[in-house]
């Protein structure tokens, strides 16, 4: 089965991670230029946010 988890990386964007492999970079900070995804305008605006990870499916 495939494996998704979703990592949320200190200070910066969602990791969509499939079977250890990153998928993609979502934007959780709301200031990202091409939302949905991450472009690391996290670093400029100074998001901060604890990390945490969700296993979606195993």
């Amino acid at each position: 089965m495939t494996r998704v988890v979703i990592k949320c990386t200190q200070n910066g964007p969602n990791l969509i991670t499939v079977d250890g492999n990153v998928f993609a970079a979502m934007c959780r900070c709301g200031a990202s230029n091409s939302k949905p995804y991450c472009d690391g305008a996290h670093g400029k605006i100074g998001f901060k946010a604890e990390p945490t990870e969700i296993t979606v499916s195993e």
